[in-house]
């Protein structure tokens, strides 16, 4: 039997992982993208019914009569929960007890289950109107940094221990580099939230996991509104580099600390970045082109683009084998000169060091990874290097604007070019 009936989001989405799929048209993606917000608005509201009912079966205490011990104890067995999102279910429906308000953010997706567990530790009905303002629309980590800054932790380590870790399949095994707590954390009163999604042990401990193909994420676990642990995963060479740079610095900075030496690295690695920017103490002033130059420039583009110029091919012995000479593919085939520092560090601080590509439902990506400089009309049509016809794109869309602009196969072209050797 065939099924005519329409594709859902599910299965449209499926079809489109091929590698051949074309990409959505502008009003396919824009209908694709409402769905998916009544999708996740339906999510939002399922999840806050979820929650409001299980607030109201914990406060009768309807895992009782059914043979629990507890709430949590109710969740892994019957729903079938893992530990932390057991918790997290937990702590957030016990908070809407206490402020039964917190139902119309979570609704709007101002508030995650995460983002409530943590503010359950803090949240009180003398502090509300100043602390549930900072938990809105935020992320678990800065959740966790606010709460370190309301309660910090007394006594915070400031010791550094270097740990082994198992032998890998690799010749050279990783070695971690932890922080030592200089004493235990204090023991939860409830002992349901021991299963309280932690980070990991912060003490010497052979690992016996073996290597992972992808690098670890770095583990920060707030300690107070200034201190953090920061716990991640080097390799032999890594620690040689940094005895090396701890020596260099005996002199300047006796006895320095890991942080210390880290950071005076960093303080270099941001001063080169900056520096490449344009972002300079001293700047130079900006020499402006004659504008007689670039109209000169744009006169004889053009009269290489007349319909009545020829291009003649290159002659060869074999005429059969004579191809006609492609038209050039932009107008402007001089080498392209360095865009001044001045213009560099104007973008930059207009658009604040974010990648300023419009999006169809209003703003900008914002993103911040592998920034460029792109020529909103393109260099090579004539473009001028100025702060009013340049933006910060990612690199994902400076590659978009650039097919746009040329078309898929001359970009191709250009990128197989630049690859080969």
């Amino acid at each position: 039997m065939i099924n005519h009936a329409q594709p859902t989001l599910s299965s449209a989405a499926a079809s489109n992982h091929g590698a051949a799929t074309p990409s959505l048209a502008l009003l396919e993606a824009r209908r694709l993208r409402d769905e998916l917000k009544l999708l996740l608005r339906r999510e939002l509201a399922a999840m806050a019914e979820f929650l409001i009912a299980l607030s109201d079966f914990d406060s009768r205490r309807g895992w009782e009569p059914l043979g629990h011990a507890s709430l949590f104890a109710f969740i892994r067995a019957e729903l079938g929960l893992s530990p932390a999102p057991t918790y997290w279910r937990q702590e957030a429906a016990r908070l809407l007890q206490r402020f039964p308000d917190l139902e119309q953010p979570l609704r709007q997706g101002q508030l995650c289950l995460s983002t409530m567990s943590e503010l359950a530790k803090v949240l009180t009905e003398e502090n509300r109107e100043a602390v549930l303002p900072r938990f809105l629309g935020i992320s678990s980590r800065d959740a966790k940094e606010i709460v370190a800054e309301l309660q910090p932790r007394p006594s915070p380590p400031m010791r550094t221990v270097v740990t082994p870790l198992a032998p890998a399949r690799r010749a050279e095994p990783p070695l971690s580099l932890l922080s030592m707590p200089s004493q235990a954390a204090p023991q939860h009163t409830d002992p349901e939230s021991l299963w309280a999604p932690k980070t990991p042990v912060a003490h010497p401990t052979l690992s016996t996991h073996p290597a992972r193909a992808e690098p670890r994420r770095d583990d920060i676990d707030p300690l107070t509104a200034e201190l953090s642990r920061l716990s991640t995963t080097v390799s032999r060479r890594f620690l040689q580099k940094l005895r090396t740079a701890r020596a260099g610095l005996a002199h300047a900075l006796p006895g320095a600390t890991t942080e210390q030496v880290l950071e005076a690295a960093l303080d270099l690695l941001l001063e080169k970045q900056a520096k490449a920017r344009g972002q300079v103490k001293k700047p130079r002033p900006v020499a402006e082109k004659p504008r007689a130059v670039a109209e000169q420039g744009r006169a004889i583009a053009e009269a290489k683009e007349s319909p009545h110029a020829t291009h003649h091919a290159p002659a060869t012995s074999d005429q059969s084998m004579t191809l006609p000479t492609p038209p050039p593919l932009h107008r402007r085939d001089q080498p392209r000169e360095a865009i001044p520092a001045a213009v560099r560090r104007a973008v930059w601080a207009r658009d604040a060091g974010r990648c300023a590509w419009p999006l169809d439902g209003g703003g900008c990506c914002g993103s911040t990874h592998r920034l460029e400089l792109d020529h909103v009309v393109p260099w090579a049509r004539w473009g001028d290097s100025t702060e009013a016809n340049l933006r910060l794109t990612c690199a994902a869309h400076n590659r978009l604007a650039a097919r746009q602009a040329f078309g898929k196969q001359v970009v191709r072209r250009y990128a197989n070019s630049a690859s080969a050797p």
